[in-house]
């Protein structure tokens, strides 16, 4: 094992932490479907909020951890879950950079601009479209002013931890012709960082290296 990785400890929750001459680095990775109050079925790929909180947690309270890497590859999930962990993450003092790779899609992209520094592999998309909703739905008033309000606070989130325009990003979440099924977008890494979603584009090494200047700043 080479001096600029003396050591690793891995967990069963997807995450690392390691060290070198830059500092101790944690990485979590947040993948599949993000699992809230129900349970996903046994064959599902997730990342269940409850495993995950509590790991932002310590790592925020931690004095031996000095940046955090959160690396992407999620179709989104529950939104109550994935706002939940993405506000830890946006308040955290402990450095953060994320790197999406393969996507960052729904209640994913929350989630990927919530670190002070966002990157996006070459080959990643991120989907943006309005809050869906599964099972009974009772047509009424009240429930369409619900969804208007929960659209509403992902919308705020986006904007306000990244660059994108609210204009820009609403256009792109109500875009027809886009997905065969539904209303939405699907943007490349390009895009995402030409409209603000991302600050670059970026591999492993980019996001590494800014974690690491982060740190050496802090």
């Amino acid at each position: 094992m080479s001096d600029e990785s003396k050591s690793s400890h891995s967990t069963d929750f997807g995450s690392v932490t390691t060290q070198s001459s830059y500092g101790v680095i944690h990485c979590i990775t947040i993948i599949g479907t993000i699992e809230g109050h129900q349970e996903a079925p046994e064959n599902t790929k997730t990342t269940k909020y409850e495993h995950v909180l509590p790991q932002l947690a310590a790592i925020e309270e931690s004095e031996e951890i000095d940046g955090l890497l959160i690396l992407l590859n999620t179709v989104g999930g529950d939104v109550e879950a994935g706002l939940a962990i993405a506000e830890l993450i946006a308040g955290m003092k402990t450095p953060t950079v994320s790197l999406i790779l393969g996507g960052s899609h729904s209640i994913g992209v929350p989630l990927a601009v919530a670190a002070r520094r966002t990157f996006i592999a070459p080959s990643a998309s991120m989907m943006l479209h309005p809050v869906r909703i599964s099972g009974t739905v009772i047509g009424a008033p009240q429930t369409y002013e619900y969804f208007r309000q929960i659209q509403k606070r992902i919308t705020r989130f986006i904007v306000r931890n990244s660059s994108v325009k609210e204009e820009a990003l609403s256009d792109l979440m109500m875009a027809t012709g886009e997905l065969a099924s539904d209303v939405g977008t699907v943007i490349g890494a390009k895009q995402a960082v030409k409209i603000g979603l991302c600050d670059e584009v970026g591999t492993l090494h980019d996001a590494l290296s800014c974690l690491h200047a982060m740190i050496k700043k802090r």
